[in-house]
C-alpha cells in the first residue's frame, strides 16, 4: 500500500526556505511562524520543526560545528538539498512562489528594479523579486542581521551582496555561498570594486580607485576597514572560488 504521509514537494520547499530563513535556535514547534506555517501546510509544528532541522544534518559548515538536527533524513531531503547546491536560482524561485501561493507571502519590493512592459518582462520581473527576496532572507539570517565587516545591525540598513555579480552567473544568483551582508555604503563600495578580500576573509581596498573617490567620508570609511576580518558566519561561509572571481574580476587593485 502506498504510503500517503509523503511530504510533498511544495512542502519540501517551504521547509527548506524555513530553515535558510531562521537561526538553528529557533526552528523549535513552540515558534509562532513555524505554528502558522504547519496550519497552512497540513503538518504539526512538531513536523514542520523537524522536518526543517533535518537540514542540518546536511548542512557542512553546521556540522563542522558539530551542530546536528535529528537523524531521519529522507532521500527526498536530500534531494531537495542537494537541487539547493546544484540550482540554487530556480529552486529560490519555485520556493518563494509556493509561499507566496500557500503562505500569501508578498513579493519584496526591489525599488531598483525597472517596472515590466510586457507579459514577458513581468514574469521576469516577478522571477528576479522572488530570487532576490530568497537570497536577501538567507544571507542576513546567515549573518545575524550584521554587516560582516562594520557590525551595524538593522535588517534595514544592510544588504545581501553578491559576490560574483548577478550578472555574472544565474546559478550563483541565489546562493548564500555567494553571498555577504554589508551596510549599504559598503555594499556600494564592494561592487563597484572599491575593495575585496584576501585568502584569508580580510579586506583589501584599492588604492588606485580611493585616491578618484570624493566623498571624504567614504574614504575615511574604507582606510578604517583596510585588513579588517570579516565577520565569519554562523553558516554557508563564503566560497573561495567567488572570493577569487571579485578578486580577479571586479575588484581594481
Amino acid at each position: 500500500m502506498a504510503r500517503t504521509d509523503l511530504w510533498t514537494r511544495d512542502q519540501l520547499l517551504l521547509a527548506l526556505r524555513l530553515y535558510l530563513r531562521l537561526p538553528f535556535g529557533k526552528l523549535h514547534r513552540l515558534n509562532p511562524e513555524i505554528i502558522e506555517l504547519a496550519k497552512l501546510i497540513g503538518r504539526t509544528p512538531n513536523a514542520l520543526a523537524m522536518k526543517a532541522c533535518n537540514f542540518a544534518n546536511l548542512d557542512p559548515e553546521l556540522q563542522a560545528r558539530g551542530i546536528r538536527g535529528l537523524s531521519n533524513l529522507s532521500n527526498a531531503d536530500r534531494e531537495i538539498w542537494m537541487e539547493f547546491l546544484t540550482n540554487a536560482e530556480g529552486l529560490a524561485s519555485e520556493a518563494e512562489e509556493a509561499a507566496e501561493r500557500i503562505a500569501g507571502v508578498a513579493i519584496i519590493d526591489l525599488p531598483d528594479l525597472r517596472l515590466p512592459t510586457g507579459p514577458t518582462d513581468f514574469e521576469r520581473t516577478v522571477r528576479t523579486r522572488r530570487v532576490q527576496s530568497f537570497f536577501r532572507a538567507a544571507v542576513l539570517t546567515t549573518y545575524n542581521s550584521r554587516c560582516a565587516i562594520s557590525g551595524v545591525a538593522g535588517a534595514e540598513l544592510l544588504t545581501a551582496s553578491h559576490i560574483i555579480p548577478w550578472s555574472e552567473s544565474i546559478e550563483r544568483r541565489a546562493d548564500p555561498r555567494n553571498g555577504l551582508c554589508l551596510n549599504a555604503l559598503l555594499d556600494r563600495a564592494f561592487d563597484r570594486g572599491l575593495f575585496s578580500l584576501d585568502d584569508n576573509l580580510r579586506v583589501i581596498v584599492s588604492r588606485r580607485l580611493i585616491d578618484n573617490v570624493a566623498d571624504a567620508k567614504l574614504k575615511c570609511s574604507l582606510d578604517e576597514i583596510e585588513g579588517s576580518p570579516l565577520a565569519i558566519p554562523s553558516r554557508f561561509r563564503p566560497d573561495p572560488e567567488a572570493i577569487r572571481f571579485h578578486r580577479a574580476k571586479v575588484f581594481q587593485p
